[in-house]
């Protein structure tokens, strides 16, 4: 029954002109990047914001950097570190060798802050980082509302201890706290002005396209945001996910890790000769 799904999946992309790729925090999890699914997953990734019973929404908050931001930046600055040394897995190439193939290319819609299409090749002008990205900074107030590369910061963190021990980034017009430009839980000073530009870039693509699929990576209902875009192009949609694989309406249902779905759907398009 499952090789008929990953057939069904290969149909749906080999029949499409365009490709959205969707990708939600699962699709980092065969990187070996951690998903925080609940408070016991988080807390394992950060043992010492475990023993202060700090949830992530708590520290995942513009509050964090005001009550305490060395350790705000001790969370994010290890993330930051962590998503530059990380080596994006296998299924990206997949992906980006199927949008290749396709006549009008692909656009990635994702709610990682992680840069990891950007780091496995994909074209920045194509994807849209809807919650936008650890690599850019802002000022805590945004001052002057600008958004500013991170590129050139190297965090020294305790990663035990989730703390910074370099100086806290400092904003150069009024000299406030700099923090991630990442849409937080609670956040009314993320500045989207960025995210707003690549939904832009996205909607003039779909204006071209004729026959677009969905291919969705590891997004679930908690932070559903990737999953309502993926569901309201109602086009066919191809879903991966090993917990909430549901598909309302035309689609695919892949129930497990998304290396594993895109490499057996690509074994498919090889045979035929699709998509190489």
């Amino acid at each position: 029954m499952t090789q008929a799904l990953f057939e069904a999946a290969a149909d749906l992309i080999a029949q499409a002109d365009g490709l959205i790729i969707a990708a939600g925090a699962g699709m980092g999890v065969d990187s070996g990047l951690p998903d925080f699914r609940g408070n016991q997953g988080f807390w394992r990734a950060y043992p010492a914001l475990a023993e202060a019973r700090i949830a992530f929404e708590e520290i995942a908050c513009p509050d964090a950097f005001r009550d305490a931001p060395e350790r705000a930046w001790g969370f994010y600055g290890h993330r930051l570190n962590l998503y530059r040394r990380t080596i994006p897995h296998a299924g990206f190439a997949v992906l980006k060798r199927w949008g290749l193939r396709l006549p009008r290319g692909a656009f990635v819609f994702t709610s990682n802050v992680d840069g990891q299409f950007q780091r496995a090749g994909f074209d920045s002008n194509q994807v849209c980082e809807v919650h936008g990205s650890i690599h850019h900074l802002q000022c805590v107030q945004g001052c002057d509302g600008r958004i500013l590369s991170a590129e050139g910061w190297s965090p020294e963190v305790d990663e035990v201890g989730c703390r910074l021990l370099s100086p806290l980034p400092r904003c150069s017009v009024c000299g406030d706290l700099l923090r991630p430009n990442v849409l937080m839980f609670g956040d009314w000073a993320w500045l989207p002005q960025r995210t707003q530009s690549q939904r832009v870039r996205l909607e003039q693509w779909l204006a071209v396209v004729d026959r677009p699929v969905v291919v969705e990576i590891g997004a679930g209902s908690h932070v559903a945001t990737v999953r309502w875009f993926s569901e309201s192009m109602g086009v066919p949609l191809v879903r991966i996910n090993p917990t909430e694989p549901e598909v309302p309406g035309r689609g695919v249902e892949l129930p497990m890790e998304g290396l594993r779905a895109l490499s057996e759907i690509d074994a498919v398009l090889a045979a035929r000769g699709a998509l190489r």
